[in-house]
């Protein structure tokens, strides 16, 4: 397909990198940030603009990866008829693009993305559309990048897969960050933690969370408990979320 991507941040420096190699032909890059929409043409052999008036009108589909916030403001004034115009964000609804074609929908990739990654990532695309012609190119799309891990989603849909993404992703990372903390005031390396965390991660691949919780708040050890929010007086803050979710384990059993 050919595809004119408007954004030049991680999701569309990373999805580029995957279009380009799945064969697809990126005709041009939209950005406000010229600089960065010039590094990214020239990564992909294409061109670059910054003035939404030269945007191409004779790509397929087009990609907005910009930020939530973002969507509405860039689109402002642009049409694109009888063009495939999707948004990547996940607590939009894919209405926000309806003035701007009339096939308009959301392709969605649920995964973390960096614009520095040269290993391109797995990742799986939600994607919902306004009409059969934009969910069927959505659904080729999708597949040439993500293979079997496609799925449609709904609005409603996504919001709720991006509350879960948060909890996995987001808030997991800021418990390694308040590991982190107290392991450099403590005099300890973090990074003895590594191999800890990697078997964790796996472990789930095949099994339920629920089967694999280990740790004194699933076996009630209230001695251990009590020990460790001693060691944690001076750490208010790790200290308060230790107890919350200690507390969740509790009532929940895992």
């Amino acid at each position: 397909m050919e595809i004119v991507i408007i954004g030049s941040g991680n999701v569309a420096a990373v999805l580029g990198r995957k279009f380009k190699a799945a064969g697809h032909h990126i005709v041009q890059i939209y950005s406000r940030n010229a600089k960065a929409a010039s590094e990214l043409a020239y990564e992909w052999d294409t061109e670059s603009t910054n003035y939404k008036s030269t945007i191409n009108k004779t790509a397929d589909v087009y990609i907005v990866a910009v930020s939530d916030a973002a969507i509405e403001e860039v689109l402002t004034d642009v049409k694109l008829p009888g063009k495939v115009v999707v948004h990547t964000a996940a607590s939009v609804p894919k209405e926000v693009l309806k003035n701007v074609s009339q096939h308009y929908g959301v392709f969605y990739p649920l995964q973390s993305l960096r614009k520095e990654m040269i290993n391109l990532p797995e990742i799986p695309v939600f994607f919902d559309g306004s009409d059969e012609k934009t969910k069927q190119t959505l659904a080729a799309l999708a597949k040439s990048i993500a293979k079997d891990n496609v799925s449609t989603a709904t609005n409603d849909d996504r919001v709720k897969l991006h509350v879960a993404a948060v909890l996995v992703s987001n808030f997991t990372n800021h418990l390694y960050h308040l590991a982190e903390v107290y392991c450099q005031k403590e005099g300890l390396d973090f990074k003895q933690l590594l191999p800890l965390i990697e078997e964790t991660a796996m472990r789930i691949k095949t099994v339920s969370p629920s089967q694999v919780q280990t740790g004194p708040a699933v076996r009630s050890d209230k001695e251990t408990i009590q020990k460790h929010l001693a060691l944690l007086e001076k750490y208010p803050e790790i200290k308060k979320v230790y107890e919350e979710l200690t507390e969740s384990i509790l009532v929940h059993g895992s």
